[in-house]
């Protein structure tokens, strides 16, 4: 995996370094924002961005617009001490798919850093089909009998993780990790929300999002 750290923490950009070098992930580090911009304006193949948004020169809000006027794709998981809804907001809104806030455990980032690897990581075909329902990976667009199926956002990235699963379960704690990374605007009975809303949409059709109790979720055929 091709990584890009931007901190300029010396101590935990050291740590993380060591972390993400000892799971074989080549790894590139840039200690301020003005740096980070110049690099992201290069076309290059990037597999994760870890972005602090406490940066000398250029904030991480900046080098965060800057790489997605040029790269709509990677994945970026934001590390700051700003703790706010709003600094959140602006991250997540900018681009940004998960949000982590400083201090933080090492296991912690590790899982996060993992549930985007595996979000971002090409299928082997272009769509995924589960009986009626396909996923068209490059665009992420879903069609339900054929017939493009427009969800909202939280929806839509709740129903293509499902079905990135096939007939597998998936915990709750994965599944609100990979599908809505690290919103915290979210209230706890949220996912049941979207859960509720998706059987729903699937009422007629030959699937369901069954519950297993105790394990998690999972989207199967009738």
């Amino acid at each position: 995996m091709a990584l890009l750290l931007i901190e300029d923490d010396v101590l935990l950009a050291q740590t993380l370094e060591t972390l993400l070098r000892d799971h074989d992930d080549r790894l590139e580090v840039i200690t301020r924002g003005d740096h980070a911009c110049d690099y992201l304006t290069t076309p290059r193949k990037l597999d994760l961005v870890i972005l602090d948004l406490n940066l000398p020169h250029r904030s991480g809000l900046d080098v965060l617009t800057t790489l997605r006027r040029h790269d709509t794709r990677t994945p970026v998981l934001i590390l700051t001490a700003r703790a706010s809804v709003e600094d959140r907001v602006a991250g997540l809104d900018l681009g940004g798919d998960d949000y982590l806030t400083k201090p933080f455990s090492l296991s912690e980032f590790e899982a996060r850093v993992r549930a985007l690897l595996r979000r971002a990581r090409p299928a082997a075909a272009d769509t995924i089909e589960l009986g009626p329902l396909t996923l068209h990976v490059p665009s992420q667009r879903l069609e339900l009998g054929r017939t493009p199926l427009a969800l909202p956002t939280r929806e839509q990235r709740l129903l293509a993780c499902l079905l990135r699963h096939g007939e597998r379960v998936i915990s709750r704690a994965d599944l609100m990790l990979e599908a809505f990374g690290g919103d915290d605007t979210l209230r706890d009975n949220a996912l049941e929300v979207y859960v509720h809303r998706l059987r729903r949409r699937l009422e007629g059709s030959d699937l369901r999002i069954r519950t297993v109790r105790g394990l998690g979720y999972r989207l199967e055929r009738r």
